[in-house]
């Protein structure tokens, strides 16, 4: 059975200008998400910030986020490393602190080969008994899944069952579900290729975009499940302007600067992330006004 179906949202962690968690504001965010019809919590990943966290401060963030969901929606857990046994640890963690799944990006920096990323991933799925969702961003990790690997590990290691595939190759994607088949669910991890994916049997989108159009997000995705293709597509078409400009520099400043300019008041960025520059705001704030989104 699928860990969700539609849009799961890569929220953002709200900090206080001292660089600490916001907490408060972290309960309003997933709040409104639930009641904006968001079908999942993607925790402590990249949009996340947890690259700058502390593991005590990853902890704390996901068993936050899972007290407050309470079983609403599923929460599922960023803890990837380019650290086996730290993946292993993070993981064990997050089982422990009651998220529903766990998100694995691939090893960043030190890399591996494929034959690596099978004794990685074998690893830390060893460790616990959550479902486990791969995750493929190359861009971001100079690491890439391999069709074959994941289809290995899908049909291989009984508790990963999902992929985030955030790799920008349509055709890599197709050969993995040609693959696959049924052993991997397909997330797309990019907000502009949804529909895309979708229609090579993905089943939903892991989104940045979710953070600031939840319900649109999700009602995109469903749309083109329910078998109304054509307004899906004219959904994803519409809200390119906007996924533009949410990339024009590195995820997730642009998302919090969009949620700012809402009036949301999540903070700031951790360095080595930091202010967006004036004019890439002014480009972002017109596709938001574009879109329909106020302004605060």
């Amino acid at each position: 059975m699928a860990i969700f179906k539609g849009a799961g949202v890569a929220i953002v962690t709200p900090m206080f200008e001292d660089g600490s968690v916001n907490y408060d504001k972290l309960k309003e965010i997933l709040e409104e998400q639930i009641a904006k019809e968001t079908d999942a919590i993607i925790i402590c990943g990249t949009t996340g910030e947890s690259a700058t966290m502390s593991e005590k401060e990853h902890s704390e963030v996901i068993k936050f986020a899972v007290d407050t969901v309470a079983k609403r929606i599923p929460v599922i857990a960023g803890t990837g490393s380019n650290c086996t046994q730290t993946a292993i640890e993070l993981s064990k963690q997050a089982e422990e602190d009651g998220a529903d799944a766990l998100l694995l990006v691939t090893p960043y920096y030190n890399k591996a080969t494929q034959n690596g990323l099978i004794a990685h991933y074998t690893a830390i799925a060893e460790s616990v008994s959550l479902p486990i969702i791969l995750y493929n961003v190359p861009s971001r990790t100079g690491c890439n899944i391999l069709p074959e690997t994941a289809a290995y590990l899908g049909k291989n290691v009984k508790n990963i069952v999902a992929i985030k595939e955030a790799s920008g190759n349509i055709s890599q994607v197709a050969k993995l579900k040609a693959l696959a088949g049924d052993s991997l669910d397909i997330y797309s991890g990019n907000d502009d290729q949804v529909i895309p994916l979708l229609s090579l049997g993905g089943i939903g989108v892991i989104s940045v975009l979710s953070n600031v159009a939840p319900k649109f997000t999700h009602d995109m995705v469903m749309k083109y499940l329910e078998g109304d293709h054509e307004t899906a597509l004219n959904m994803q078409l519409e809200a390119l302007p906007l996924i533009d400009a949410l990339f024009c520099e590195v995820n997730p400043i642009p998302v919090k600067t969009a949620m700012n300019l809402m009036g949301k008041e999540v903070g700031p960025l951790r360095a080595p992330l930091t202010v967006m520059e004036e004019a890439h705001q002014q480009r972002l704030a017109q596709a938001m006004k574009d879109f329909g989104i106020e302004l605060a």
